[in-house]
Order: C-alpha cells, then sequence, then structure tokens
C-alpha cells in the first residue's frame, strides 16, 4: 500500500477515506446477494436498495485516492522504470494469488483461460478494479508532468464535460464496446485526474467545505436518495440490472466528488490514533482480494436467509477479512503474496 504522506506529515484523513471505501465495496457486494435472492424485487426491499446504491461511490473513491497518493509520493521528475517497478511488484504478484484463487477454487467455471482472466480482471467481479489500476499506473507519469496544464480551469471544465459525455453515453445508451479495463479507465480518467489535483489543494478544498457544509451535507443526503431512486425506476423500465449494478454514471461522479470532499473536511476534524489508522488502512487491499470468498461462503453454506438484510453478513464478512488479515501480516513474506 501506498503510504499517505505529503513530506513528513502523515494525512490519516487518506486512509480513513481508503478505509471506509472498502467498507462501503463489501456492503455494495453483500447488499446484492440479498437482492439477487429477492430475484431483483427493488420495490418491496427499498433498504436493501439503498445499502446497494448510496455507497457507489466506493470504487470511484479508491481510483481518486490511488491518484492523491501517488502525486503526493513522487517528485516533479522521477525515472519512470523504477516507478513502474515499484508499484507493479507491490501489487501484481497478491493479484495473481487471488486471481488463481477465485479462478481455480472459487469460480472454477470459466468460459476463459486463466490468462484471460488474469489481464481482464474476470477471475471474480472484484478483480476487475487491479488491470484498470495498472493502467492507471503506467499513465501516471505523464500526466503527472502536465500537473500545470491540469491545474487550469478550462482544462479542468473540458475533461470534466467530457467524463460526463462518456459516463452518459455509457450508462443511458450502450456500454463502452472496449475490454473491461480499458473502458473502466475511460470511465474514471477524470477522478483520477481530479485526485492527482487534489493533492495540491487541500487547504482550499477543506475551506471550501467548512465555508458551505450545510449545502455539502444536504446534497449528499439528497444524491443518494436520487441514484438509489434512478436505479430503481430506469430498471423497473427496463429490466436492465445493470441500471443499478453500474457506479459509472454522471450522477455518481459528482457525488463521488462531493462525498470525498466532505469526508475529508470530517476527517480532517477527528483526534484518534493515527498508528490504528494506519494498521486498519494496511490490511484495504487484502480485504478488497478476500471478501468474496467469504461472501460465497456464506453464501452457499449458511442460511439463505441471513441475506434478508446486508448487516448481519457485512459484519460477518467485514470481522472474517480483517481478522485473516491481521493473521496473514504476523507471517513473514506472506503478505507480498496476499497483499
Amino acid at each position: 500500500m501506498l503510504a499517505a504522506k505529503s513530506g513528513e506529515k502523515y494525512n490519516y484523513s487518506i486512509d480513513l477515506l481508503r478505509i471506509l471505501s472498502i467498507l462501503s465495496v463489501v456492503i455494495i457486494h453483500i447488499a446484492t446477494k440479498s437482492l439477487e435472492l429477492t430475484k431483483y424485487d427493488l420495490v418491496h426491499h427499498p433498504l436493501i436498495m439503498f445499502f446497494n446504491q448510496a455507497p457507489r461511490f466506493a470504487v470511484p473513491l479508491f481510483f481518486l485516492i490511488s491518484a492523491f497518493v501517488l502525486e503526493l509520493n513522487y517528485p516533479q521528475n522521477f525515472n519512470y522504470f523504477t516507478y513502474l517497478k515499484k508499484r507493479f511488484s507491490r501489487l501484481f504478484l497478491p493479484y495473481l494469488f487471488w486471481s488463481a484463487i477465485y479462478y481455480f477454487i472459487i469460480f472454477p467455471n470459466n468460459s476463459h483461460s486463466f490468462l484471460i482472466n488474469l489481464l481482464s480482471g474476470d477471475s471474480s467481479y472484484q478483480l476487475y478494479f487491479i488491470p484498470s489500476l495498472f493502467i492507471f499506473y503506467l499513465f501516471f507519469p505523464l500526466i503527472h508532468r502536465q500537473i500545470n496544464f491540469l491545474k487550469n480551469k478550462i482544462s479542468i471544465i473540458i475533461f470534466g464535460i467530457i467524463q460526463l459525455l462518456i459516463l452518459s453515453f455509457d450508462y443511458y445508451f450502450h456500454p463502452l464496446p472496449l475490454p473491461h479495463p480499458i473502458s473502466v479507465f475511460l470511465l474514471n480518467f477524470d477522478i483520477f485526474i481530479l485526485g492527482i489535483l487534489a493533492s495540491h489543494y487541500q487547504n482550499n478544498i477543506l475551506y471550501f467545505v467548512k465555508k458551505h457544509h450545510k449545502l455539502f451535507y444536504f446534497t449528499v443526503v439528497a444524491l443518494s436518495l436520487f441514484i438509489t431512486w434512478q436505479g430503481r425506476s430506469i430498471y423497473l423500465r427496463t429490466n436492465n440490472y445493470l441500471s443499478f449494478y453500474s457506479q459509472w454514471r454522471p450522477t455518481v461522479f459528482i457525488y463521488t466528488l462531493i462525498v470525498a470532499s466532505l469526508l475529508m473536511f470530517l476527517f480532517n476534524k477527528l483526534k484518534i490514533n493515527t498508528n490504528i489508522v494506519k494498521k486498519i488502512a494496511s490490511y484495504s487491499f487484502f480485504v478488497y482480494f478476500v471478501h468474496i470468498v467469504f461472501i460465497e461462503i456464506i453464501y452457499r453454506y449458511l442460511p439463505l436467509s441471513l441475506f434478508a438484510t446486508p448487516i448481519l453478513p457485512f459484519l460477518m464478512v467485514i470481522i472474517a477479512s480483517y481478522l485473516l488479515a491481521f493473521i496473514f501480516s504476523k507471517i513473514p513474506y506472506l503478505s507480498k503474496i496476499t497483499g
């Protein structure tokens, strides 16, 4: 994991955002299982639907955090190949390990080869994030060198409009006809750029949110309800489950930026034990990789009534995932393989 540092000062708010993101990913996946059990009866299960939709900022926020921390950790000029070696070496072995676990053990009935699934992130339904992150790693140095151009207000507006148009096409008309990692990259390129810019304007963001915090509270609540209504209404009209499965929507893009800004403001006001935050945040990628294993165990071997509401299975999966992360972290060198 990248350390959330700027110079010598530890920025625990970024690690808190990371922790919240992984918790949100888990609740989305568990709520999805609950909705599957209802045969997508969204009308009679509004609370489950809300748990599935309100945390949809989670994965875009992961991309934003990754960009934010990358920008803090690298000077203006650095060796490209040394950078790539460092970034890929930290993540590739865990990705390979967990892809094999899911491909050969958890979801063995695959229509494609292991290599194809590895490239596409399809060994399990949460792994698509990693190949897309690798693409961002490849492009980060190029974006990093153009920071002065990207800071220009006109550039920010143009890239924002382009992103919204791509998201609108993908969500309202037709999914991008590209391999999954590339399409996810295109659907998140501006959130990544804005994450880089946010690392340069932390104080400005905090001041702006402080000045308008009531508006931010209202907007977050309103957008969470609207996104839930949007996914429900479009599904009922089209019967297309992607209407609520997808987090790549114009509304979620805006929602993510507002949630991230508000949470950064709130987390910066907290007085907490930073060592605990660091430790929990360091388990984030492991939990991201492993939590589907525990969801599948619960879904396959425990009473399905557990999924009637997402709360109990969420607690079970989170406790099991973090406990295993803690145990594995105590075994020398194992974290290099498992994340």
